[in-house]
């Protein structure tokens, strides 16, 4: 596996060695030992899985205080473009993202620690993601950030009126209104 550090300290791509021939290819995906050695020591607890369609965007996604969460993302189907936004207010990189494609072509991961608001917009007909946590969901303590909010100003390439959002994500908060680290 390749870790490549981002402009974010803290967030990580990986990228898998794939070792492909006539019969397809075989790639490990996770390496407990590797990941402590180049990132550091978490403990993920649950798999998750969503699928979506072309212009679904989920996000931006946090939990707050205790039930914070660590996360590291993949494509198994598709493509997405995938952000992690700082909200750590004592960070120089507060309100800063990364902005990273995930796909089944290219195979990369992104880790996201505690601390950071996560989305992600579908480029594809139709994307299946999957993501370790490192803590327990906890509906009390779930929030999130405007997918659009001007001092982030995230640069999503897609025309507005082809987003398909959920209604909580449809009224989060910007981020000066929201609850952050």
């Amino acid at each position: 596996m390749n870790y490549i550090e981002t402009a974010i300290e803290g967030v990580y791509i990986l990228e898998p060695r794939v070792f492909q021939d006539a019969r397809g290819y075989f790639m490990e995906t996770w390496n407990q030992a590797d990941f402590d050695k180049h990132v550091g020591k978490v403990t993920f607890i649950q798999d998750n899985e969503s699928k979506s369609s072309y212009g679904v965007l989920r996000g931006l996604h946090y939990q707050k205080g205790e039930f914070s969460q660590a996360k590291l993302v993949r494509v198994i189907k598709g493509k997405v473009l995938d952000v992690a936004v700082d909200i750590r207010k004592s960070s120089p990189t507060f309100g800063k993202y990364v902005l990273v494609e995930l796909s089944e072509e290219n195979k990369r991961q992104l880790f996201i620690p505690r601390g950071f608001a996560h989305g992600f917009l579908v480029l594809s007909e139709e994307a299946v993601f999957t993501y370790k946590v490192d803590n327990v969901y906890a509906p009390q303590a779930e929030a999130g950030i405007k997918w659009n909010d001007e001092d982030i100003a995230i640069e999503w390439p897609i025309n507005p009126q082809d987003l398909v959002l959920s209604e909580k994500d449809s009224r989060a908060l910007s981020l000066k209104e929201a609850e952050t680290f």
